[in-house]
């Protein structure tokens, strides 16, 4: 039988707090004068906090005892924080003592994700536009690079997109970045998103392994995916820059597999992929393979759910409460992987501990710490339902 004893020490929530706080302070430098009112630490506190309770910097502030203004935090994120100061210690922060726990191969994935905007169609400046999704062609658009080790995901990068951004402009930045880690990558799954000849093309100059799914654009391409069966084909897209044009080439897996009524469906469902990946020799291994990067998904919802509630359009801020909220989830990781794991012969035993109960052990943390209120005013004392 199995001990259900872990180790011989625990961490403690507050524990965690201060671990999020360490790590901003010593990637972030905050000169806030000799007047300033409070420091770095009472700054990151609050950010930690309102992340992890996916709250508002104003709310949090509001209801907390020891807690600074909100006025005075928000104005120094306003002063100190630009775009260039968030960029220049997003990737540190989010690659610090992760870098380590990698193995000497990962899968990586580059990811674009839209953020829809519903403000003043006048105050659109810096904004990334698309085709129309959830009523809306403006967004704040955001790029990601993950690692993916057995099926854990660890956010590498993160880049903003504004209007004139192209796929391939981030793409080249990932791939450059990935040439300089010391692990090897396997491949890279990108999304549909990054579907492009010059996209191609640069994975091709690069020399990675690649999964991509194609988008059935020309009527060669749509003949192809309209009939027949699983299959390998061989396709090209034609691009420019500038004056020049030129064609690439690759192969396309095709994987055809029967509905049975799946979703109210019956029928065929093909699924097309762009790949160069010398362990995928099949058309089902394309998919079965392109498959395990929906599990991005899942660090997208996780992401949601712990990201500061704002309304300001500020793009730096914006910037930092996403790389806020990626953080939150590395250092989950991290901390999972190093402390609570066991290691044991053939690999570390993974003990039981959800991202959910992270976030409310840092959260709760949070809430001790800035003496978050406990009890609400009463115009008279609670009765016998009250008690027990």
């Amino acid at each position: 039988m199995h001990s259900n004893k872990q180790a011989d020490s625990e961490i403690h929530e507050d524990q965690l707090l201060n671990f999020l706080v360490n790590r901003l302070d010593e990637e972030v430098v905050l000169d806030l004068g000799d007047n300033a009112k409070i420091d770095a630490e009472d700054i990151f506190e609050v950010l930690v906090g309102a992340t992890a309770d996916g709250t508002s910097i104003s709310s949090l502030c509001e209801k907390s005892k020891d807690a600074p203004s909100a006025n005075d935090v928000l104005y120094h994120l306003r002063t100190k924080f630009d775009l260039h100061a968030v960029q220049s210690i997003e990737d540190t922060l989010l690659q610090r003592d992760l870098l380590e726990t990698l193995p000497q191969q990962v899968e990586v994935v580059a990811d674009l994700h839209l953020r829809p905007y519903y403000g003043d169609e006048d105050d659109t400046d810096g904004l990334y536009y698309n085709e129309a999704k959830a009523g809306t062609t403006a967004f704040h658009a955001y790029a990601t690079l993950y690692a993916r080790v057995k099926n854990k995901r660890y956010t590498l990068a993160v880049r903003r997109l504004t209007d004139g951004d192209t796929a391939s402009d981030v793409l080249a930045e990932f791939l450059g970045l990935l040439e300089h880690f010391e692990f090897d990558v396997k491949a890279v799954y990108l999304d549909s998103g990054f579907y492009d000849g010059k996209c191609l093309t640069l994975l091709q100059v690069h020399n990675f392994a690649y999964i991509v799914p194609v988008i059935s654009w020309g009527k060669e391409i749509k003949r192809e995916l309209a009939t027949g069966w699983s299959r390998e084909i061989a396709h090209d897209l034609t691009t420019s820059f500038g004056d020049h044009e030129w064609t690439v080439e690759f192969p396309v897996l095709i994987d055809c597999t029967y509905k049975n009524g799946r979703y109210g469906e019956n029928g065929v469902a093909r699924h097309s992929y762009a790949v160069d990946a010398p362990f995928i020799t099949e058309s089902s291994q394309a998919r079965s393979h392109y498959s395990k990067r929906f599990g991005i998904e899942a660090s997208y919802r996780l992401s949601e759910a712990t990201l500061i509630s704002t309304t300001t359009q500020d793009p730096a801020r914006r910037l930092l409460f996403v790389v806020l909220s990626l953080l939150i989830q590395n250092v989950w990781r991290y901390l999972h992987w190093e402390y609570v794991a066991t290691p044991r012969r053939g690999g570390r035993r993974l003990w039981w501990w959800p991202f959910e109960e992270f976030i409310d052990m840092v959260t709760r943390a949070a809430w001790t710490a800035l003496a978050v209120r406990r009890a609400v005013p009463a115009n008279r004392p609670p009765d016998d339902r009250f008690h027990r």
